[in-house]
């Protein structure tokens, strides 16, 4: 995803090979406010010049220009998924609105920053790991006690 911010907007931009330019669209608003541009300068241009012309047209016509979102979130999640954040939250120490916000917020910066979620990087710790697991059974008993030792993997 190639985003751009400018004045506290951001927009998403994308190649067209077809008409071999970019486009963007501001995001997070619901007024449409497009640009588009042949060269990455071109674009930077084009895009400051569309932010500064969305604001100038809503100062024109007495219309507050829409900003990137006012802070509340309400959404629906399956109420184990409820449950469970209620839970963190609790064992945590915090609010479930503190912990739904730091959760939200580490969540989209590694978005926006291109990093795995902390979730995805532990699956794939666990993946790449050589060793079984310490707690491995063998022939119903914990892997050492009695049963011949664990395998390695090659």
């Amino acid at each position: 995803m190639n985003v751009m911010t400018y004045r506290g907007y951001s927009a998403r931009v994308e190649f067209d090979p077809d008409d071999e330019l970019f486009v963007g669209r501001l995001a997070g608003i619901n007024d449409v406010v497009g640009f588009h541009a042949v060269s990455v300068a071109e674009l930077k241009a084009a895009f400051h010049e569309a932010v500064d012309d969305y604001v100038e047209t809503c100062r024109k016509i007495g219309k507050a220009p829409e900003r990137p979102f006012s802070g509340k979130v309400m959404f629906r999640v399956a109420p184990e998924v409820h449950a469970n954040a209620a839970l963190a939250a609790q064992l945590a120490g915090k609010s479930l609105n503190q912990w739904g916000a730091e959760a939200l917020e580490e969540a989209s910066r590694q978005q926006l920053s291109g990093a795995e979620p902390r979730a995805a990087q532990l699956r794939i710790r666990k993946a790449r790991r050589k060793d079984p697991p310490s707690i491995a059974m063998s022939g119903g008993q914990p892997a050492g006690e009695g049963s011949s030792p664990p395998r390695r993997r090659a």
